[in-house]
């Protein structure tokens, strides 16, 4: 059995290691998550259940068959004890046996961040991202740590798409706390938008509210480009599809204009007394879609990719009203462009740059106070299972005691 005091031994030698053993040379380069940061030992040094996983399986199956709930330890101790890829899959089959069960809504933190632990050791990261994006079938609401580490790993795998689908789920979970997470995602969104990706409405929408509501937490050139980029595309879905279609099932403003607050954002940048500027290729990027919308309504009987003339019926008055603002919103930019210009308020580095050397400066120093804050939390999680597993053994005491209470009562009576 290890203690949680070797578990915080184990954290303290991994945050040694990366804050004073590193070459200056090393971490002054590196702009992913450290080494120390995703290394699982912390986690395996916790005092696990060694579990038979077919045992459990027929026991959990029993259990569903006789219409009788399977405790949430019942679930830890399967995802826990999960040792290939296959048994990935069969984890993920009680995990949505559970979701769909009587006791869904006792799914442990710690299991989901164990399954997601689980799903990066064995391979299986297209399984985390399923079920992550499938949240409500499989009750995977991950936290923010367990959030970076999926994050971090498609990141290093180069797969921006896959990252930004992360980024999407941490977006309507609101779950940008973290500084981490935001440098994480940034980097991210910037990466996957440098490869000029084919976007449906839809993910339009999406990118666009992650760009917006993570630049939010950042007062920088970074942050600011990030929050005209976002809101240049909320602003072309709610131009195309109607306001309704931006904020339904998005944790966003209710109120329309997004193109207008897109420009807003250009002019508080050219109001800022700071340092702050907004990078050239956003700028770019949102003279293009005013182009673009702008020849849309020009043209007669012609259409822009992703609407139909059934769609454009289903847009109210109000929404019409605020397509009728775009000649003012391209007047608008032109005008802030110059003001921005003459400021010296565009900075020639793109997007992409910027979010890497955020990451290259702000990411190792984030990291330390929230390895701790870790390791405070596998430790709560931990007296929190103990307790569950006490209290399992009392209630099977209990059930004995009564079961032989009734026993003894049948062989009184017939006796008698």
């Amino acid at each position: 059995m290890v203690s949680s005091k070797m578990a915080a031994s184990l954290i303290k030698r991994c945050l040694s290691v990366k804050f004073k053993s590193l070459p200056p040379f090393l971490s002054a380069r590196r702009w992913l998550l450290s080494a120390a940061y995703t290394d699982p030992k912390v986690w395996e040094a916790r005092e696990t259940e060694p579990q038979n996983l077919a045992v459990l399986a027929n026991m959990m199956d029993r259990t569903y068959d006789r219409n009788f709930p399977v405790s949430s330890l019942t679930i830890s101790r399967f995802v826990d004890n999960i040792s290939s890829r296959e048994e990935v899959d069969q984890a993920e089959y009680y995990l949505y046996k559970f979701r769909h069960s009587p006791n869904c809504w006792y799914l442990r933190d710690w299991t989901i961040h164990g399954w997601i632990r689980q799903c990066l050791k064995y391979g299986a990261k297209d399984k985390a991202l399923h079920t992550l994006k499938n949240k409500v079938q499989y009750g995977i609401f991950p936290n923010d740590f367990t959030f970076n580490l999926l994050l971090d790993s498609f990141i290093k795998d180069k797969d921006f798409k896959s990252a930004c689908s992360v980024v999407e789920e941490i977006m309507l979970q609101e779950a940008f706390d973290l500084r981490s997470t935001q440098i994480l995602s940034l980097y991210a969104l910037s990466n996957y938008l440098s490869t000029k990706p084919q976007l449906s409405i839809s993910e339009e929408r999406s990118l666009g509210a992650s760009l917006l509501l993570c630049g939010l937490k950042q007062h920088s050139t970074v942050g600011l480009s990030a929050q005209l980029l976002g809101n240049a595309l909320l602003g072309k879905v709610e131009f195309l599809k109607g306001i309704h279609a931006v904020f339904k099932g998005m944790p966003l403003f209710w109120a329309r204009g997004y193109l207008g607050r897109a420009l807003d954002v250009m002019e508080t940048t050219a109001a800022d007394a700071g340092d702050v500027k907004l990078s050239k290729d956003a700028l770019d990027f949102v003279n293009v879609l005013l182009q673009e919308l702008s020849s849309h309504t020009g043209s007669s009987g012609e259409q822009l990719e992703g609407t139909d003339k059934k769609e454009e019926e289903e847009v109210d008055e109000d929404d019409l009203a605020e397509k009728a603002k775009l000649p003012i919103y391209v007047s608008r930019f032109e005008e802030l462009m110059n003001q921005l210009e003459s400021q010296g308020k565009i900075e020639p580095s793109s997007f992409k740059a910027l979010a890497t050397t955020v990451s290259e400066q702000q990411l190792a120093d984030a990291e330390k106070p929230e390895l701790e804050e870790y390791l405070s939390q596998v430790q709560s999680w931990e007296a929190e299972r103990r307790q569950l597993i006490q209290r399992e053994k009392e209630m099977r005491l209990k059930a004995e005691q009564e079961k032989q209470e009734r026993l003894a009562a049948g062989a009184a009576a017939q006796q008698a």
